[in-house]
């Protein structure tokens, strides 16, 4: 993909719906009793593979546009696949059923793509074991996956990262569970899960970074309205900050607490965000607008990370163009992504001028030098094409975006938000 620098970007977008709450409502959906209506769904490729995961197992799922119809089965009415659930390049979908499958009466196979056969599957697996759940998996840690449906146990288990997935995994098996499952985090992360449970009639309990889930005898369909996914919407909030004259309201973004940690960072930077919010969903949600700013350098870590991991890549780039220094850490999570995220935006951030050094467990960004456009690899992974396309919006001269089609995976119009933005 070729691109030039910006000279504006003006006007009112919807950015691509959250990836996240898609994935879980289809499967809320699929073991909830009766009709659950998923409105602005993201026909992503990775949300798709949830799909098809569940159509494998007997849930009859209607797409229409962008409107997703799951029949649901109950929380006890999923079948035997009798075909592998391939989960593509989605993390989520993949680490997410090893929690619901544990408990069914069945035997499954997961597996996914190149890059999901190198993601490390153990974080999910042990504690699933402790729980009493029959798994088994290649290298003792690597899809393809075997996963003997078994009864499980409730037990407390302390995560020793904080991570989404992880906590959803145990959450779902623990919907099934003899007892009480409990539910240690070590700092919050995205409780996505934890909301949609309870709208769909489940039983779980938070009190400070601790979850208690308590089995459920049921589960009931919902209509449900997926807002603007706020890591899709961070790229277009530094865009506008970065590129002059700039002024983008960007509508119906998820607002959760667990996931606006790229907001105070920002903000902290000295952007101008606006924010009006929204009222009456699940999910809290509300409209950005973002005009360009002068950002300054700042420093991103602890708690923070939990709540900003996957819009670290494009506050690499909002870094790259403050003034002074940015220090990221606490991240080693960044190496596990679709790619090692940290050596990737230190290479092509130094491609374009940008002084950066990786360390063990993020990186340095001194900001303020003149950028200027490159030929950019993806390394196959949507957030890295995406912010390298922002980057190259502020940059001066021509740029590439080489195997920018993985961005499909998470945002397929987003080339097309740029042009709309351009041509106001």
């Amino acid at each position: 993909m070729e691109m030039k620098a910006s000279k504006g970007l003006r006007g009112t977008i919807d950015v691509a719906p959250d990836k996240s709450i898609s994935h879980r409502a289809v499967m809320m959906g699929s073991i909830a009793k009766g009709t659950t209506r998923i409105n602005n769904f993201l026909m992503g490729e990775d949300c798709l593979s949830t799909i098809d995961c569940f159509r494998k197992m007997g849930v009859p799922v209607k797409i229409e546009e962008s409107i997703v119809t799951v029949t649901g089965k109950g929380l006890r009415g999923l079948q035997e696949s009798k075909e592998l659930l391939y989960t593509g390049n989605s993390g989520t979908t993949t680490r997410l059923l090893c929690g619901l499958l544990a408990p069914q009466k069945f035997t499954s196979v997961l597996d996914g793509d190149a890059s999901i056969r190198k993601r490390p599957m153990n974080r999910v697996i042990n504690p699933l074991k402790e729980m009493g759940a029959k798994i088994m998996a290649r290298d003792g840690g690597f899809t393809p996956i075997t996963i003997e449906g078994t009864a499980l146990k409730g037990v407390e288990y302390a995560l020793p990262v904080a991570s989404a997935q992880l906590k959803s995994a145990l959450i779902l098996a623990g919907l099934y569970a003899e007892g009480e499952t409990l539910i240690l985090e070590p700092k919050s992360s995205r409780n996505h899960t934890e909301l949609m449970i309870n709208g769909f009639g489940g039983n779980i309990s938070t009190e400070i970074n601790r979850i208690t889930v308590k089995p459920t005898e049921e589960l009931y369909g919902h209509e449900i309205t997926v807002p603007g996914d706020i890591s899709s919407a961070a790229f277009f909030l530094v865009a506008g900050l970065i590129v002059p004259g700039s002024e983008i309201r960007i509508k119906n973004v998820g607002l959760n607490p667990t996931r606006t940690g790229i907001l105070d960072v920002l903000k902290a930077m000295g952007a101008s965000i606006a924010i009006e919010e929204n009222q009456g969903e699940i999910e809290p949600s509300g409209d950005l607008i973002v005009k360009h700013s002068a950002l300054k350098g700042t420093e991103i870590g602890g708690d923070l990370i939990p709540r900003l991991i996957d819009e670290l890549p494009i506050l690499a780039v909002a870094a790259a163009f403050a003034e002074g220094t940015t220090v990221i850490k606490d991240a080693e999570e960044l190496k596990v992504k679709e790619s090692n995220r940290i050596d990737a935006m230190e290479t092509e951030l130094k491609k374009a001028g940008a002084q950066v050094r990786a360390t063990e467990d993020g990186m340095i960004i001194q900001g303020g030098s003149p950028l200027h456009g490159a030929d950019f690899e993806s390394y196959h992974d949507h957030r890295i094409a995406m912010s390298m396309a922002v980057l190259a919006l502020a940059a001066e001269g021509d740029s590439k975006i080489l195997n920018h089609q993985c961005i499909n995976i998470s945002y397929p119009g987003f080339f097309d938000t740029i042009t709309s933005l351009q041509n106001r």
